[in-house]
């Protein structure tokens, strides 16, 4: 059998388990979704989705800046110029996770769809930067237990999604005063080089400093 089938099939099972033990243990033994992380050090994290725009200012600051970002991106974004994103996991202090192949929301998709959604994501992240994500930003951040599951299928260990969104989205959003474990969300448009500078500088005016997401989720038991 096929590992798209033996995903298929335990998801099946354990929605079937789910079914029978009842709402009140659906959640148990799921990866979490988090959109702040507990932690009493002075951090924020810096996350940035999708891929389409490969602006290089942007990269010139990530660079310049060391900044630790945690990218979640899309494998069709990636495979017109995979250099881009290499270059800021090999040279800066990026690292990419899952955000599924198509962002469809998950919420809508049968477990054949969640499992090639999400598991094929994972192994053509695994297959351009050598590691398999452990990580997923669900589209629009839509969520419920299938999700969970199928995700925990695929080898994912949290369900990230944020707590303040940064985007210039037509006109530029209010500036929010960050808080430490706060995780900033922001997109790869045309804007990016502005929305970063403007995350960075609430970052700096709350005395915060950007950190890796990964350690500190599995610093907090998250991950």
């Amino acid at each position: 059998m096929g590992r798209s089938r033996v995903v298929v099939a335990l998801v099946a099972a354990w929605s079937l388990a789910l079914g029978a033990a009842g709402s009140a243990q659906a959640g148990v033994g799921l990866p979490g979704v988090v959109a702040q992380v507990p932690t009493r050090e002075k951090v924020v994290f810096i996350t940035i989705d999708d891929g389409w725009n490969h602006d290089p200012e942007a990269a010139r600051i990530l660079l310049e800046k060391r900044v630790p970002v945690t990218l979640f991106l899309l494998p069709q974004a990636i495979s017109y110029d995979t250099g881009y994103f290499t270059r800021l996991t090999e040279e800066g202090r990026a690292s990419v996770e899952n955000h599924t192949v198509s962002h469809p929301d998950l919420t809508t998709l049968d477990a054949v769809g969640k499992d090639a959604e999400v598991c094929g994501a994972g192994e053509r992240i695994e297959d351009v930067f050598g590691r398999a994500p452990k990580l997923l930003r669900p589209p629009y951040g839509a969520v419920n237990d299938e999700v969970r599951l199928a995700a925990k299928a695929c080898g994912v260990k949290a369900l990230v999604t944020w707590t303040h969104d940064f985007t210039t989205w037509g006109e530029t959003p209010p500036t929010p005063r960050l808080k430490a474990g706060d995780i900033v969300l922001l997109h790869f448009t045309p804007t990016l080089a502005a929305d970063l500078e403007r995350a960075l500088g609430a970052a700096k005016a709350a005395g915060l400093k950007p950190a890796a997401l990964m350690p500190h989720l599995k610093a907090a038991g998250l991950a």
